[in-house]
């Protein structure tokens, strides 16, 4: 599952389950440029890749949200790097309340980082992709678009955007040797819990509902998207891989 000398793109990359998947790309010698808007989250991953000596980490602190300037920034480094070879779309926002209490444009703030983002982000690749003939498209999907979950309507409707994406994009893609493909993660213990009051509460429901009695690990999405990122996935394309300990199945 080699990604040595590959330029992967990656939002959403300081924090969360990001950290560990950059670093791991840094270690299979991938070129990461990695894309957030958290300061000290930022100076973290520096920290981490600087301490373990690993070359090839570029960060850009950039708000999502202003799609414009975003796809000047990513032309500019595009054009810098030389083109990037694999885009993993897994910046999200996913604040929560009832239904009736998000206003409209609360829901197409959520779509703009969630989604648009990740589209600006292809539309800036794609050309690099199609003339090399080889190209990688992971979005960051999420079982709640499976389940359901309540008070988080634009979040599972942004991630059901993205699978819906996937599909489309892989139907049309492929015949320029581009795959797509989707990572779904379960309940990981990050900071996305914290919207959770209980927190002992909500790990003994995750627990209660996973075929596989343990907490998830960052290392899980990491594999999982090691896997889509290098030639081993070349035949598979268009699919969203659930990796939740066996909560969601379809």
């Amino acid at each position: 599952m080699s990604v040595a000398n590959k330029t992967i793109l990656y939002t959403g990359a300081a924090g969360g389950l990001g950290t560990e998947t950059t670093l791991n790309f840094l270690r299979a010698g991938a070129r990461v440029v990695a894309i957030d808007n958290n300061p000290d989250k930022i100076a973290n991953l520096k920290a981490l890749a600087e301490k373990e000596g690993l070359k090839g980490l570029a960060v850009k602190a950039l708000d999502l949200s202003d799609l414009a300037h975003l796809r000047h920034q990513l032309e500019t480094i595009s054009a810098e790097v030389g083109g990037f070879d694999v885009v993993i779309n897994n910046a999200a926002i996913y604040p929560s309340k009832p239904f009736e209490d998000y206003t409209l444009e609360e829901h197409q703030a959520v779509q703009r980082v969630n989604v648009d983002a990740g589209i600006v982000c292809v539309q800036v690749a794609l050309p690099h992709m199609r003339a090399k003939g080889w190209g990688r498209i992971i979005n960051i999907a999420s079982v709640t678009a499976y389940g359901g979950w309540a008070n988080l309507s634009p979040y599972v409707q942004s991630k059901g955007a993205l699978i819906g994406l996937t599909r489309a994009w892989a139907r049309e893609f492929g015949a320029y040797g581009i795959t797509v493909n989707a990572v779904a993660p379960g309940a990981f213990p990050t900071d996305a819990e914290k919207i959770h009051p209980d927190p002992g509460g909500y790990t003994r429901f995750v627990l209660d509902h996973q075929a596989i009695k343990r907490r998830g690990s960052p290392e899980d999405i990491a594999n999982a998207l090691m896997y889509f990122a290098s030639d081993a996935a070349s035949f598979v394309t268009g699919q969203t891989l659930n990796v939740d300990g066996g909560w969601v199945m379809h």
